[in-house]
């Protein structure tokens, strides 16, 4: 499968918590998802612990990573180095409101210099074996979205990208935290989808605010080429990833269960303690595994009181997996 039709679905870069053991985690629910990282810089990427940052199980592909940067020029150093690592995409940040982003002039600000980011995409794209693409708002602060956001999009076509996702709100930089940037401004899919009439050759994807497969299905039947899903792949993942592959992917294939996905994460957990690593590293990433079922607050007590100790192990993940099944029989 391609990397656009893996796009068909994906999950949203998210800081501090797309990390490898989230990522790894997903990919046991889904095998055809998209899967990113959380933003790195691209002047972590040139100065920093390169294995700790960019290293990824095998098992995690397709996997995109999503850089941060505004330099074209250290932003294609940072490509090159990418490559030795064998990720399936480069996704550029120009949708990110924090304030870390803002300080180092990228991320959503970038909205107001399109011509600048074409020329970021162009020096990544002279380094890059595997798709460059962008991740963007529609807007920012006074910007009209209906004129900033085509005119964004012609300057990415202008620069030979085939594949754009869209945060369907605009980002107030001043005034909201990145946290109400998630929430408060209201959502345009109706602008989306006209980018998409607008500008058919572009590979579309919506994000912002989608929270189920039907959601994301009827956003797809509607003439979309791809949805984006953050908070509620990573709160509610087996609603949202256990049937991904069936019905956004038309695989016939059965589905795990989300038991037999915690089972499975026992030999990784295991892997990860002898690599000197804790066990909350990993669980606080799947509490949210059984959620909405009988013994779900149970499992998610377990793991939240214990995993932090010195000495927890997978034995924990199997008492907090009893709650689950004894509610069940």
């Amino acid at each position: 499968m391609q990397i656009n039709q893996h796009a068909r679905l994906s999950v949203a870069p998210m800081m501090d918590w797309t990390d490898r053991h989230c990522r790894f985690f997903h990919r046991l629910m889904s095998r055809d998802a998209l899967l990113y990282t959380e933003m790195v810089t691209s002047a972590a990427v040139l100065n920093g612990d390169r294995d700790r940052l960019l290293a990824f199980n095998p098992a995690e592909h397709p996997v995109a990573l999503q850089l941060g940067g505004a330099d074209p020029a250290e932003l294609a150093r940072a490509v090159r180095v990418l490559r030795d690592y064998g990720y399936d995409e480069v996704n550029l940040n120009v949708g990110c409101p924090s304030d870390r982003v803002q300080s180092g002039c990228f991320g959503a600000v970038l909205m107001r210099q399109p011509d600048l980011v074409a020329d970021c995409v162009r020096a990544m794209q002279g380094e890059s074996d595997v798709d460059v693409t962008v991740k963007c708002r529609i807007g920012v602060d006074d910007q009209d979205p209906h004129e900033a956001l085509p005119r964004f999009l012609e300057a990415m076509v202008g620069a030979g990208v085939t594949r754009v996702t869209i945060h369907a709100r605009k980002a107030w930089l001043q005034g909201l935290s990145p946290k109400q940037n998630r929430d408060v401004p209201p959502l345009d899919y109706d602008l989306v989808h006209a980018m998409k009439r607008a500008f058919p050759q572009l590979h579309i994807s919506l994000n912002g605010g989608i929270a189920t497969l039907d959601e994301a299905d009827a956003h797809l039947k509607a003439g979309l080429d791809g949805v984006m899903i953050g908070r509620a792949a990573y709160h509610t993942p087996a609603d949202v990833l256990l049937q991904a592959d069936r019905r956004i992917f038309g695989r016939d294939r059965r589905a795990r269960t989300a038991e037999q996905v915690a089972l499975e994460m026992l030999p990784y957990i295991e892997a990860h303690l002898q690599d000197g690593g804790r066990l909350n590293q990993i669980t606080r990433h799947i509490l949210g595994l059984f959620a909405g079922r009988p013994g779900a607050r149970g499992w998610k007590r377990i793991l939240s009181e214990g995993a932090h100790r010195d000495g927890a192990g997978p034995e924990l993940v199997e008492r907090a997996l009893q709650e689950v099944t004894a509610r069940a029989a």
